[in-house]
């Protein structure tokens, strides 16, 4: 037997089995497998998903249907944009194409962008990633809902004769009407709505008069006392009620009827959803919703994929998205590489506004293979096709990055199986495009998938390709 023998064995029986690579999934499980919490159940009386989307779709139907007409609309000399709104031409052509009046037309234009339906690159519509997955993906379209839902004062704008000030307070207020009406399952009268936006605007009103906490320079000498801003003139808190009201029932979140107003069941299911959310975030052992980006980031690692997408979501709503993002790429620029993974996680709840950044990102090596990625289904690909816009070289980067970050935080199982997701179709030659690829936790991964494999030539052949890798030699 000569020392060949156990390496021709190895080539012989190290075909890989080639699988679709789901590396982040893979570095989830690395500590998520066993810790997951059940999802909670909406109310009783919810309807069941489909029926939620159905109804959706309903409320959508024209925003889609000028989505689809704008993406292929290719008049010549009139193009469809003008600084993000139609164009008088082309707001015709779809009024006559689509059977609309044009302010029809502009309604459901506001919608379509508000949605996610359309998505706009120097001046040109492109189909977003919502519209792509209208017809077959209940949960797109329910997110597409909930994105309109939250931008109702923006589908109904507030009275021009009132100022922005107290419209914008009236805004803030409008969640505890909303949770008015979803804890009391029915009708609720128009005058109990008011008395609690009166309350709540009082209470905001109030809040942004205290003292500042903390230290503060001394004030100049004056003769006169300090005056705090003016009081909200409750006589104005009618009318935008019933302005918000419009608006919200504009958007299919509730029904108004004679002196009350009745959440829909899409309304009641998104203030449930949202009422979730803010438990999720209160319940969270580090209180992640007042952590930095890396202790938030730790805090979810242990949660499956939907309860942390709620508490990035929370995290993000207190934070604007500019600092936000800045924190998050830095946290992956680190050494972390499953928080590296999650970053990019967070980034996908940011959406559109993170585009730039994570653009800019793609240029770093450590990154690029995450940026890419997130880039590839913002543009619309399927998350289980976005894999192929990597080069071979970079699927390969990803794959040490992944190993590392499940070296670091999982079970030795779980590191063997990940073997599986390289895109390589056998061991020999992985090893040799990991050893070349410069990768600065290649050793650490090579030798623990060495410990870590049951197969004795496989792990030898790694423990060598380890050495090579530490040595510098061939």
């Amino acid at each position: 037997m000569t020392s060949r023998k156990p390496d021709e064995q190895l080539a012989r029986n190290s075909t890989l089995r080639l699988v679709r690579g789901r590396p982040l999934t893979t570095a989830r499980r690395a500590v998520t497998e066993g810790r997951g919490r059940p999802a909670p159940r909406p109310p009783q009386g919810t309807p069941p998903q489909a029926e939620l989307a159905r109804q959706a779709r309903a409320v959508l139907a024209d925003a889609v249907r000028l989505a689809r007409w704008a993406a292929v609309d290719r008049d010549p000399g009139a193009g469809p944009l003008t600084e993000g709104a139609l164009t008088e031409g082309a707001r015709e052509r779809a009024a006559t194409a689509l059977e609309l009046t044009p302010e029809q037309v502009s309604a459901a234009w506001d919608r379509a962008r508000l949605a996610g339906l359309v998505e706009l690159h120097d001046g040109t519509v492109r189909p977003g990633w919502r519209l792509q997955a209208w017809d077959r993906d209940d949960s797109a379209v329910q997110r597409g809902w909930v994105a309109l839902f939250d931008a109702w004062s923006l589908v109904h704008p507030g009275p021009a004769d009132i100022a922005p000030a107290t419209v914008a307070e009236v805004i803030e207020a409008v969640p505890q009407v909303l949770s008015l009406l979803q804890l009391s399952a029915g009708p609720v009268l128009v005058p109990t709505l008011l008395d609690l936006l009166q309350q709540r605007v009082a209470e905001l009103h109030e809040g942004r008069c205290e003292v500042p906490y903390g230290p503060q320079p001394a004030p100049a000498p004056t003769t006169t006392e300090p005056q705090a801003p003016d009081p909200v003139d409750e006589a104005l808190l009618p009318p935008l009620l019933d302005w918000a009201l419009d608006g919200l029932a504009a958007v299919g979140a509730l029904t108004r009827g004679e002196g009350q107003a009745t959440l829909t069941p899409l309304g009641n299911w998104a203030v449930w959803v949202k009422l979730e959310q803010i438990c999720v975030a209160a319940q969270s052992p580090a209180g992640n919703i007042e952590q930095s980006a890396e202790h938030m980031l730790r805090g979810c690692a242990r949660l499956t994929p939907g309860p942390a997408r709620a508490e990035y979501r929370a995290w993000l709503a207190a934070r604007t998205v500019g600092s936000a993002v800045t924190e998050l790429l830095t946290v992956a620029r680190g050494e972390d590489a499953l928080l590296r993974g999650l970053a990019f996680e967070a980034l996908r709840v940011v959406g559109a506004p993170a585009e730039a950044d994570v653009r800019a990102a793609a240029h770093d090596t450590s990154l690029r293979p995450y940026a890419l990625l997130w880039l590839a289904e913002y543009e619309g690909a399927d998350p289980e096709d976005a894999s192929e816009v990597l080069t071979r070289e970079e699927s390969t980067w990803l794959w040490v990055d992944t190993a590392a970050a499940v070296a670091d935080h999982g079970e030795s199982d779980l590191l063997v199986r990940h073997l599986e997701s390289a895109v390589q179709g056998n061991v020999p030659t992985l090893l040799a495009e990991v050893r070349a690829l410069g990768h600065p936790r290649t050793v650490q991964v090579l030798v623990a998938l060495a410990a870590a494999h049951p197969d004795p030539a496989l792990a030898k052949a790694v423990r060598r390709a380890a050495f090579q890798v530490h040595t510098g030699g061939s």
